[in-house]
């Protein structure tokens, strides 16, 4: 990854039955900064693809009432 200039964004876990040195935890929490941004962005549109996946669902029940009382 270093060779194309990629840097990695996974976390870095606690050494077992040790202290998690200072500068993996700046490094985890700047991480997590990051991810929670991109993250909520992603949140945002389902809810909105949700919101129209309700929309249409009330539009067609309605459709199908109306098709239902003229028959």
């Amino acid at each position: 990854m270093e060779k194309q200039c990629f840097v990695s964004k996974v976390h870095r876990k606690k050494p077992h039955l040790k202290a998690m040195p200072r500068y993996v935890q700046k490094s985890n929490a700047g991480k997590s900064v990051i991810r929670s941004r991109v993250e909520h962005v992603f949140a945002d549109q389902k809810s909105q693809i949700e919101l129209a996946n309700i929309v249409y669902n009330m539009r067609r029940f309605l459709f199908l009432e109306r098709i239902s009382a003229s028959a």
